[in-house]
Protein backbone atom coordinates (compact mmCIF):
# COMPACT_ATOMS: atom_id res chain seq x y z
CA UNK A 1 0.00 0.00 0.00
CA UNK A 2 1.47 3.60 -0.85
CA UNK A 3 2.87 5.81 2.14
CA UNK A 4 0.36 8.22 3.00
CA UNK A 5 1.68 11.87 1.32
CA UNK A 6 2.47 14.34 4.30
CA UNK A 7 2.58 18.16 3.85
CA UNK A 8 6.23 19.58 4.75
CA UNK A 9 6.26 22.74 6.78
CA UNK A 10 8.12 25.49 5.76
CA UNK A 11 9.20 28.86 8.40
CA UNK A 12 8.02 31.99 8.09
CA UNK A 13 10.32 34.05 4.72
CA UNK A 14 11.47 36.15 7.60
CA UNK A 15 13.12 34.06 9.94
CA UNK A 16 14.08 31.93 6.82
CA UNK A 17 16.15 34.72 5.40
CA UNK A 18 18.00 35.57 9.14
CA UNK A 19 18.62 31.76 9.31
CA UNK A 20 20.10 32.18 5.76
CA UNK A 21 22.39 34.39 6.37
CA UNK A 22 23.79 32.88 9.37
CA UNK A 23 24.19 29.50 7.44
CA UNK A 24 26.84 31.65 4.83
CA UNK A 25 29.82 31.38 6.49
CA UNK A 26 29.69 27.59 7.00
CA UNK A 27 28.65 27.59 3.24
CA UNK A 28 31.85 29.56 2.13
CA UNK A 29 34.63 27.60 4.79
CA UNK A 30 33.58 24.34 4.20
CA UNK A 31 33.96 24.58 0.23
CA UNK A 32 37.22 25.73 0.76
CA UNK A 33 38.79 23.36 3.15
CA UNK A 34 37.20 20.88 0.51
CA UNK A 35 38.63 22.16 -2.41
CA UNK A 36 41.55 19.65 -1.91
CA UNK A 37 45.32 19.68 -1.30
CA UNK A 38 47.23 22.75 -2.69
CA UNK A 39 44.08 24.89 -2.98
CA UNK A 40 43.18 27.66 -1.25
CA UNK A 41 42.20 25.63 1.18
CA UNK A 42 45.69 24.77 3.18
CA UNK A 43 45.84 28.54 4.08
CA UNK A 44 41.89 28.60 4.83
CA UNK A 45 40.68 29.72 8.05
CA UNK A 46 39.04 27.13 10.30
CA UNK A 47 35.81 25.54 9.62
CA UNK A 48 33.11 27.60 11.37
CA UNK A 49 30.18 25.44 12.18
CA UNK A 50 26.39 26.45 14.05
CA UNK A 51 24.95 24.41 15.91
CA UNK A 52 21.05 24.06 17.72
CA UNK A 53 21.59 22.29 20.61
CA UNK A 54 18.92 20.82 22.84
CA UNK A 55 16.99 22.12 25.68
CA UNK A 56 18.90 24.87 27.36
CA UNK A 57 19.02 24.58 31.10
CA UNK A 58 18.97 20.33 30.59
CA UNK A 59 22.05 17.70 31.22
CA UNK A 60 22.39 16.63 28.52
CA UNK A 61 23.03 20.00 27.25
CA UNK A 62 25.10 21.75 29.80
CA UNK A 63 26.96 18.74 30.37
CA UNK A 64 27.70 16.96 27.06
CA UNK A 65 26.44 18.73 23.59
CA UNK A 66 28.11 22.32 25.00
CA UNK A 67 31.26 20.81 26.01
CA UNK A 68 31.46 18.58 22.90
CA UNK A 69 30.92 21.37 20.28
CA UNK A 70 32.98 23.88 22.26
CA UNK A 71 36.00 22.12 23.47
CA UNK A 72 36.28 18.65 22.50
CA UNK A 73 35.60 19.31 18.62
CA UNK A 74 38.53 21.58 18.11
CA UNK A 75 40.64 19.08 19.85
CA UNK A 76 39.40 16.08 17.63
CA UNK A 77 40.03 17.90 14.69
CA UNK A 78 43.35 19.22 15.51
CA UNK A 79 41.82 22.75 15.36
CA UNK A 80 40.09 22.39 12.35
CA UNK A 81 36.49 22.75 13.17
CA UNK A 82 35.06 25.68 15.53
CA UNK A 83 31.79 25.27 16.31
CA UNK A 84 29.42 27.50 17.92
CA UNK A 85 26.48 25.82 19.51
CA UNK A 86 22.99 27.52 21.01
CA UNK A 87 19.95 25.49 22.48
CA UNK A 88 16.90 25.34 19.69
CA UNK A 89 14.60 27.44 22.19
CA UNK A 90 17.05 30.00 22.88
CA UNK A 91 17.12 30.55 19.15
CA UNK A 92 14.10 31.66 18.36
CA UNK A 93 13.38 28.11 16.71
CA UNK A 94 10.56 26.18 18.07
CA UNK A 95 11.29 22.72 18.56
CA UNK A 96 8.61 21.32 16.17
CA UNK A 97 10.11 23.23 13.47
CA UNK A 98 13.87 22.19 13.57
CA UNK A 99 13.48 18.99 11.15
CA UNK A 100 12.24 20.96 8.49
CA UNK A 101 15.10 23.86 9.19
CA UNK A 102 17.34 20.86 8.90
CA UNK A 103 16.01 19.65 5.42
CA UNK A 104 15.50 23.15 4.21
CA UNK A 105 19.44 23.77 5.04
CA UNK A 106 18.69 26.72 7.26
CA UNK A 107 19.88 25.29 10.22
CA UNK A 108 22.86 22.58 8.89
CA UNK A 109 23.42 21.02 12.18
CA UNK A 110 21.05 20.28 14.78
CA UNK A 111 19.65 18.71 17.67
CA UNK A 112 15.55 17.47 16.83
CA UNK A 113 13.48 15.78 19.77
CA UNK A 114 11.14 13.45 17.67
CA UNK A 115 8.00 13.61 20.30
CA UNK A 116 7.52 17.62 18.65
CA UNK A 117 8.92 16.85 15.19
CA UNK A 118 6.20 13.78 15.08
CA UNK A 119 3.23 16.54 14.86
CA UNK A 120 3.83 16.47 11.53
CA UNK A 121 4.94 12.89 10.87
CA UNK A 122 3.99 10.34 13.06
CA UNK A 123 6.39 7.90 12.11
CA UNK A 124 9.37 9.54 13.26
CA UNK A 125 7.99 8.72 16.92
CA UNK A 126 7.92 5.02 16.78
CA UNK A 127 11.00 4.36 19.06
CA UNK A 128 9.42 6.39 21.79
CA UNK A 129 5.95 5.54 21.82
CA UNK A 130 3.96 5.26 25.64
CA UNK A 131 4.98 2.98 28.05
CA UNK A 132 7.38 1.19 24.84
CA UNK A 133 10.11 1.54 27.10
CA UNK A 134 9.54 0.80 30.30
CA UNK A 135 13.57 0.60 31.66
CA UNK A 136 16.75 2.30 30.14
CA UNK A 137 17.38 -1.81 28.86
CA UNK A 138 14.07 -2.01 26.88
CA UNK A 139 14.83 1.46 25.09
CA UNK A 140 18.20 0.54 24.25
CA UNK A 141 17.00 -2.62 22.42
CA UNK A 142 13.90 -0.92 20.32
CA UNK A 143 16.51 1.97 19.60
CA UNK A 144 19.08 -0.30 18.01
CA UNK A 145 16.00 -2.13 16.29
CA UNK A 146 14.69 0.87 15.21
CA UNK A 147 17.59 3.04 13.84
CA UNK A 148 18.49 1.53 10.59
CA UNK A 149 14.51 2.33 9.11
CA UNK A 150 14.99 6.11 10.77
CA UNK A 151 18.13 6.77 9.80
CA UNK A 152 16.72 5.61 6.04
CA UNK A 153 13.49 7.75 6.50
CA UNK A 154 15.63 10.88 7.47
CA UNK A 155 17.87 10.08 4.71
CA UNK A 156 14.90 9.48 1.98
CA UNK A 157 12.32 11.49 2.91
CA UNK A 158 14.08 14.73 4.88
CA UNK A 159 17.64 14.66 2.71
CA UNK A 160 19.02 14.70 6.99
CA UNK A 161 21.51 12.68 7.90
CA UNK A 162 21.45 11.14 11.09
CA UNK A 163 24.57 11.64 13.08
CA UNK A 164 23.77 10.73 16.54
CA UNK A 165 20.96 9.32 18.74
CA UNK A 166 19.97 11.06 22.31
CA UNK A 167 17.54 9.96 25.41
CA UNK A 168 16.66 12.34 27.78
CA UNK A 169 15.95 10.71 31.56
CA UNK A 170 12.90 9.00 31.60
CA UNK A 171 9.52 10.60 32.21
CA UNK A 172 7.24 9.13 34.94
CA UNK A 173 4.29 9.27 36.80
CA UNK A 174 3.99 12.46 39.76
CA UNK A 175 0.55 11.92 41.85
CA UNK A 176 -1.13 13.92 44.61
CA UNK A 177 -2.99 10.92 45.90
CA UNK A 178 -1.22 7.58 46.19
CA UNK A 179 -1.65 5.16 43.65
CA UNK A 180 -0.35 1.66 43.12
CA UNK A 181 -0.38 1.35 39.49
CA UNK A 182 -1.36 2.92 36.18
CA UNK A 183 -5.02 1.19 36.24
CA UNK A 184 -5.03 3.69 39.73
CA UNK A 185 -5.04 6.53 37.34
CA UNK A 186 -8.44 6.07 36.24
CA UNK A 187 -10.84 9.30 36.30
CA UNK A 188 -7.93 11.57 37.40
CA UNK A 189 -6.98 14.50 35.21
CA UNK A 190 -3.21 13.63 34.25
CA UNK A 191 -0.88 15.92 32.66
CA UNK A 192 0.20 14.93 29.26
CA UNK A 193 2.68 16.61 26.93
CA UNK A 194 2.14 15.07 23.34
CA UNK A 195 -0.05 13.38 21.82
CA UNK A 196 0.23 10.26 22.18
CA UNK A 197 0.74 10.41 25.76
CA UNK A 198 -2.58 12.04 25.79
CA UNK A 199 -4.01 9.04 24.35
CA UNK A 200 -2.34 6.30 26.47
CA UNK A 201 -4.32 8.81 29.23
CA UNK A 202 -7.56 8.92 27.85
CA UNK A 203 -6.41 4.80 27.22
CA UNK A 204 -6.34 4.13 30.96
CA UNK A 205 -9.75 5.91 31.68
CA UNK A 206 -7.96 9.30 33.02
CA UNK A 207 -8.16 13.19 31.06
CA UNK A 208 -5.53 14.28 29.27
CA UNK A 209 -5.06 17.59 29.77
CA UNK A 210 -2.11 19.38 27.72
CA UNK A 211 0.01 22.11 29.41
CA UNK A 212 3.11 23.43 28.98
CA UNK A 213 5.83 21.94 31.88
CA UNK A 214 6.48 25.95 33.52
CA UNK A 215 3.01 25.57 34.18
CA UNK A 216 2.65 22.07 35.58
CA UNK A 217 2.96 22.83 39.57
CA UNK A 218 1.09 25.80 39.27
CA UNK A 219 -1.86 23.36 37.91
CA UNK A 220 -0.73 20.74 40.21
CA UNK A 221 -1.52 23.19 43.24
CA UNK A 222 -4.31 24.64 42.29
CA UNK A 223 -5.99 21.35 41.39
CA UNK A 224 -6.34 21.57 37.63
CA UNK A 225 -4.29 18.92 37.43
CA UNK A 226 -3.65 15.41 39.84
CA UNK A 227 -1.18 13.99 38.22
CA UNK A 228 1.18 14.64 35.78
CA UNK A 229 4.02 12.71 33.57
CA UNK A 230 7.21 14.40 33.51
CA UNK A 231 11.44 13.31 34.17
CA UNK A 232 11.83 12.83 37.50
CA UNK A 233 15.01 15.23 38.12
CA UNK A 234 13.26 17.80 36.31
CA UNK A 235 9.74 17.61 38.50
CA UNK A 236 11.92 17.58 41.84
CA UNK A 237 14.16 20.66 40.04
CA UNK A 238 10.19 22.76 39.55
CA UNK A 239 8.96 21.71 42.73
CA UNK A 240 6.81 18.81 42.05
CA UNK A 241 8.10 16.73 45.15
CA UNK A 242 6.21 19.31 47.15
CA UNK A 243 3.29 19.28 45.01
CA UNK A 244 2.84 15.37 45.26
CA UNK A 245 3.07 12.51 47.05
CA UNK A 246 3.67 9.81 44.96
CA UNK A 247 5.46 8.94 41.47
CA UNK A 248 6.59 5.93 39.57
CA UNK A 249 9.36 4.33 38.16
CA UNK A 250 7.56 2.79 35.31
CA UNK A 251 8.61 4.94 32.28
CA UNK A 252 5.70 6.33 30.53
CA UNK A 253 8.26 7.70 27.88
CA UNK A 254 12.10 9.02 27.53
CA UNK A 255 12.40 11.99 25.05
CA UNK A 256 14.82 10.38 22.08
CA UNK A 257 16.01 12.96 19.97
CA UNK A 258 18.69 13.04 17.13
CA UNK A 259 21.40 15.02 15.83
CA UNK A 260 21.39 15.02 12.54
CA UNK A 261 22.74 17.36 9.94
CA UNK A 262 21.56 18.53 6.40
CA UNK A 263 22.70 16.46 4.11
CA UNK A 264 24.52 18.78 1.22
CA UNK A 265 26.16 20.89 4.53
CA UNK A 266 27.47 17.29 5.57
CA UNK A 267 28.79 16.23 2.32
CA UNK A 268 30.25 19.42 1.82
CA UNK A 269 32.96 18.79 4.76
CA UNK A 270 36.11 17.45 3.69
CA UNK A 271 36.30 13.61 4.41
CA UNK A 272 38.55 13.31 7.57
CA UNK A 273 36.15 15.67 9.04
CA UNK A 274 33.49 13.36 8.71
CA UNK A 275 35.05 10.80 10.04
CA UNK A 276 36.72 12.86 12.94
CA UNK A 277 33.19 14.15 13.97
CA UNK A 278 31.30 11.34 13.78
CA UNK A 279 33.66 9.44 16.10
CA UNK A 280 33.14 11.87 18.46
CA UNK A 281 29.34 12.23 18.31
CA UNK A 282 29.33 8.13 18.73
CA UNK A 283 31.34 9.11 22.15
CA UNK A 284 29.05 11.38 23.09
CA UNK A 285 26.30 9.78 22.33
CA UNK A 286 27.51 6.45 24.69
CA UNK A 287 27.74 9.39 26.96
CA UNK A 288 24.21 10.87 27.00
CA UNK A 289 22.65 7.29 27.45
CA UNK A 290 24.46 6.80 30.68
CA UNK A 291 23.82 10.30 31.93
CA UNK A 292 20.20 9.69 31.35
CA UNK A 293 20.05 6.48 33.17
CA UNK A 294 21.88 8.40 35.95
CA UNK A 295 20.17 10.73 36.07
CA UNK A 296 16.54 8.83 36.00
CA UNK A 297 17.68 7.34 39.59
CA UNK A 298 18.87 10.62 40.85
CA UNK A 299 15.45 11.64 39.85
CA UNK A 300 13.76 8.80 41.98
CA UNK A 301 16.49 9.09 44.73
CA UNK A 302 15.80 12.74 45.45
CA UNK A 303 12.19 12.51 45.20
CA UNK A 304 12.41 9.96 47.89
CA UNK A 305 14.44 11.62 50.33
CA UNK A 306 17.32 9.53 49.97
CA UNK A 307 21.15 9.64 50.96
CA UNK A 308 21.64 8.71 47.52
CA UNK A 309 20.66 12.34 46.30
CA UNK A 310 22.80 14.14 44.51
CA UNK A 311 21.97 17.46 42.83
CA UNK A 312 18.43 17.95 43.90
CA UNK A 313 16.16 18.91 46.30
CA UNK A 314 15.52 16.00 48.69
CA UNK A 315 11.91 15.10 48.86
CA UNK A 316 9.33 12.71 51.52
CA UNK A 317 7.68 10.77 47.57
CA UNK A 318 6.84 7.32 47.65
CA UNK A 319 8.39 5.80 44.85
CA UNK A 320 5.80 3.13 43.08
CA UNK A 321 7.44 0.40 42.06
CA UNK A 322 6.07 -2.12 39.21
CA UNK A 323 4.58 -5.29 39.57
CA UNK A 324 3.48 -8.54 37.60
CA UNK A 325 0.00 -7.35 36.88
CA UNK A 326 1.37 -3.54 35.70
CA UNK A 327 3.44 -5.70 33.45
CA UNK A 328 0.08 -7.19 31.70
CA UNK A 329 -1.23 -3.85 31.95
CA UNK A 330 1.60 -2.28 30.15
CA UNK A 331 1.61 -4.58 27.50
CA UNK A 332 -2.32 -4.32 27.30
CA UNK A 333 -2.26 -0.74 26.75
CA UNK A 334 0.46 -1.02 23.81
CA UNK A 335 -1.23 -3.89 21.98
CA UNK A 336 -4.83 -2.27 22.19
CA UNK A 337 -4.33 1.74 22.44
CA UNK A 338 -0.92 3.15 21.91
CA UNK A 339 0.28 0.93 18.52
CA UNK A 340 -3.41 1.13 17.55
CA UNK A 341 -3.46 4.77 17.94
CA UNK A 342 0.01 5.55 16.27
CA UNK A 343 -0.49 3.49 13.00
CA UNK A 344 -3.96 5.32 12.83
CA UNK A 345 -2.12 8.61 12.60
CA UNK A 346 0.53 7.40 10.80
CA UNK A 347 -0.18 5.18 8.33
CA UNK A 348 -0.33 1.70 6.42
CA UNK A 349 3.42 2.30 5.93
CA UNK A 350 4.29 2.79 9.03
CA UNK A 351 2.38 -0.59 10.77
CA UNK A 352 4.57 -2.07 7.45
CA UNK A 353 7.68 -0.45 9.16
CA UNK A 354 7.19 -1.44 12.67
CA UNK A 355 5.96 -5.09 11.63
CA UNK A 356 9.46 -5.44 9.45
CA UNK A 357 11.72 -3.84 12.19
CA UNK A 358 10.85 -3.95 16.30
CA UNK A 359 7.52 -6.48 16.09
CA UNK A 360 9.34 -9.84 15.43
CA UNK A 361 11.49 -8.97 18.56
CA UNK A 362 8.76 -8.14 20.54
CA UNK A 363 6.18 -10.15 19.28
CA UNK A 364 3.79 -7.24 19.32
CA UNK A 365 2.57 -6.59 15.83
CA UNK A 366 0.95 -3.52 14.19
CA UNK A 367 -2.36 -4.69 12.31
CA UNK A 368 -3.11 -2.57 9.25
CA UNK A 369 -6.43 -0.77 9.22
CA UNK A 370 -8.85 -1.40 6.27
CA UNK A 371 -11.05 1.19 5.37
Amino acid sequence: MPRPVRRLRTCSPGLLAALWRRRLPLLFAASLLAAGPGSAADTAPPIRLRVAGGLAELGQYVRHEHPFWSQRVPEITGGRVRAEITPFDRSGIRGQEMLQLVRLGVVPFGNVLLSLAAADDPELSGIDLPVLNPDVASLRRNAALWRPHLAALLRDRYGVELLAMYTYPAQVVFCRRPFSGLSDLAGRRVRASSVGQSELVSGLGAVPVVIPFAETVGAMRSGVVECAITAAMSGNAVGLHEATSHLSRLAIGWGVSVFAANRAAWLALPAEVRTQLADGLRQLEGEIWRDAEVETEKGLACNAGLATCIGGQRGRMTVVEERDQDEARRAQLLREVVLPSWVRRCGAGCAESWNRTVAPTLGLWARQETR
